[in-house]
C-alpha cells in the first residue's frame, strides 16, 4: 500500500515541499552524536540494518562506514534523490510506513526509526508496529526515537505516548530492553522545547540448541 489516507499523504507532501531546506539541515547533524543515547545498540560486528525514513542517507552512510550492510528506506522523492546524489553507493528503497510492503520477507539485525513515529496517527501506528517487528531477525532490535513537542505546520505530528508505544511493541512480540530521555540536537527544536525518548525493542532470540 502506498500510504494510508490523508494522514500519510499530508506528511509526505510537507516533506516534499520543504525538501531543499531539510536537506541542508539534515546534513549538519552528526549521526554519532544523534545516536549517542543508544550507542550500545549499534552493532560492532557487521550487521544488516534498515534505516526507515532515511532522509538523505546521512545515518545510513555513517553505519555503512562502520562496516554494516544498510538499506536506506525513504518515501520522499526530494530527500531520496538528494541522498542518491550524495551517496550513490547506498542501497535505496522507495517505501513508506505504515505497511513497508517492499520490505516484506526481509530480515534485519537492526531497524532504525529516527524522527518518524510522531508523523503517524494511532491507526497507522497500529499497522506500523507489527510491520516493523516483522522485519527483525531473531534477536534483532528496533531502535526508535519518540518526539515530544511541536512540529512544523507543514509536516503534521501527533502526540506520542511512550507507554502506549511499548505496549504496541509488546503486542507485536518485542520486549523493551532500553529507554532513555534525550534533548534535541537541533537548535530550533531546543528553542521550541522539543525532547525525545529513545526506546530499543528486541525480537525473541533464536532458541538454544
Amino acid at each position: 500500500m502506498r500510504g494510508r489516507g490523508p494522514v500519510i499523504e499530508a506528511v509526505l507532501a510537507g516533506y516534499e515541499a520543504d525538501g531543499a531546506d531539510l536537506v541542508r539541515r539534515f546534513e549538519t547533524i552528526d549521526p554519532a552524536g544523534l545516536y549517542a543515547p543508544v550507542a550500545k545498540f549499534i552493532p560492532t560486528a557487521p550487521a544488516r540494518i534498515a534505516d526507515i525514513g532515511a532522509g538523505t542517507g546521512r545515518d545510513a552512510a555513517w553505519l555503512a562506514g562502520l562496516g554494516h550492510a544498510v538499506v536506506a528506506v525513504e518515501p520522499v522523492a526530494a530527500l531520496r534523490e538528494a541522498g542518491r546524489a550524495l551517496r550513490p553507493d547506498l542501497a535505496w528503497v522507495d517505501d513508506r510506513l505504515p505497511d513497508l510492503a517492499s520490505l516484506r520477507g526481509e530480515r534485519f539485525d537492526r531497524v532504525l526509526l529516527s524522527g518518524v513515529w510522531q508523523h503517524l496517527d494511532d491507526a497507522a501506528r497500529g499497522v506500523a508496529m507489527p510491520a516493523l517487528a516483522g522485519l527483525l531477525a531473531p534477536g534483532g532490535v528496533l531502535v526508535m526515537s519518540l518526539r515530544h513537542g511541536p512540529g512544523a505546520p507543514s509536516r503534521p505530528v501527533w502526540p506520542v505516548d511512550v507507554e502506549a508505544t511499548v505496549e504496541l511493541a509488546e503486542a507485536a512480540g518485542l520486549r523493551l530492553v532500553h529507554r532513555v530521555a534525550a534533548g534535541s540536537v537541533q537548535a530550533g527544536n531546543q528553542a521550541a522545547g522539543v525532547t525525545w525518548t529513545w526506546v530499543c525493542l528486541e525480537a525473541p532470540a533464536p532458541p538454544s540448541l
